[in-house]
């Protein structure tokens, strides 16, 4: 088997607060073999952008640290790589579709020059070449008009548009790794659908990989090869997306499963959710943090009545082959997933 393009190996994230050093992301492994796409999902504030952050060491100072583990991207260790080093690497070898296009983009500059910025640091063009670049960029992306476009600024141009430039500011180079950050966020249906084919098909023509990181299991089922499911601050569960979709191992996972809608449901009938709330990052102790050992006081408390049911077997239309109808799985107990480091 060759060599994977990245490989995170116990990767530990914190920051300093008034609190003290508290963990964002503890223990994270994961690999992303060359030419595919790898999605991570899980809920707001469980470490999915804190891990792609720390893989380019965009982390916010003096706060953010990475306190433990190794980021290995083509055999070589980003935690132990100069500062100057990285501004080589990021944008040249790693790009960044960034959460939030309005934000990622610079409202004072055009859009032609903020894309040829990476093209004249990376590549060495002049301002003219890269013009003309970023026009055969934008016209790449499936912008209308692009010579028209190129001048313009982001408060000019709609929610798919923008999202459309941020991708070609992070593919401007061709780099072998593209990390995703929600890329679809805030879009409605028809262009998140359109944005994802555009991915996918621009990774294909590059023979890139990429990291996904997304809420939402449909954009996992349609555009990914595995999938790695965090849960405050840890995996709890990784594997192939088909496996993981057919026979789910982790109670976390299972639940985001069956939260799913399907047009087969019952009309007016309420979705099952998971019970609880996420315990603060303060308050994380050892063992399974989904579902901690009976008799421990923290962690997410879960019901019984809302913690069980059918699990439909979500889109079929996407995993014909291998996702039947799951049955029903029974009451929440302590995990014993290797993964969630549990003491029990």
């Amino acid at each position: 088997m060759s060599e994977p393009l990245l490989e995170i190996k116990n990767l530990v994230t914190g920051f300093e607060t008034e609190s003290g050093l508290l963990k964002a992301v503890d223990g994270v492994s994961f690999t992303v073999p060359k030419g595919t796409c790898v999605g991570i999902v899980g809920e707001s504030g469980c470490g999915k952008s804190v891990t792609a952050m720390s893989i380019v060491r965009l982390l916010p100072q003096p706060m953010g640290k990475i306190l433990d583990g190794q980021i290995l991207f083509k055999g070589r260790d980003l935690v132990q790589a100069k500062e100057t080093d990285m501004h080589g690497i990021r944008g040249r070898h790693i790009g960044v579709i960034f959460q939030e296009p309005m934000t990622a983009l610079n409202p004072v500059h055009s859009i032609g020059r903020q894309i040829g910025e990476s093209l004249m640091l990376h590549r060495g063009m002049n301002a003219r070449e890269a013009r003309d670049a970023a026009i055969q960029l934008l016209q790449r992306v499936r912008i209308p008009a692009p010579e028209q476009r190129v001048d313009e600024f982001p408060h000019q141009l709609s929610g798919g548009m923008r999202q459309r430039v941020v991708i070609a500011i992070a593919l401007a180079c061709h780099p072998e790794l593209i990390i995703a950050d929600e890329p679809t966020t805030a879009l409605d249906v028809t262009v998140q659908a359109q944005i994802l084919s555009l991915l996918k098909d621009l990774q294909a023509e590059m023979g890139s990989s990429s990291i996904l990181i997304t809420h939402d299991l449909g954009v996992i089922a349609q555009s990914c090869d595995s999938v790695v499911v965090m849960y405050a601050g840890r995996v709890v569960e990784k594997a192939p997306v088909r496996e993981l979709f057919a026979n789910p191992r982790h109670a976390y996972t299972k639940g985001l499963l069956a939260s799913i809608p399907q047009l087969s449901s019952v009309r007016k009938t309420k979705l099952p959710t998971i019970p609880g709330q996420v315990a603060s990052i303060a308050d994380f102790v050892p063992g399974c943090r989904f579902l901690p050992a009976p008799g421990s006081a923290r962690g997410r408390t879960h019901g019984t009545a809302a913690s069980r049911g059918n699990i439909p077997g979500p889109l079929r239309g996407s995993l014909p082959p291998l996702a039947p109808t799951f049955n029903l799985f029974p009451l929440l107990s302590p995990c014993r997933n290797h993964s969630c480091k549990s003491t029990t």
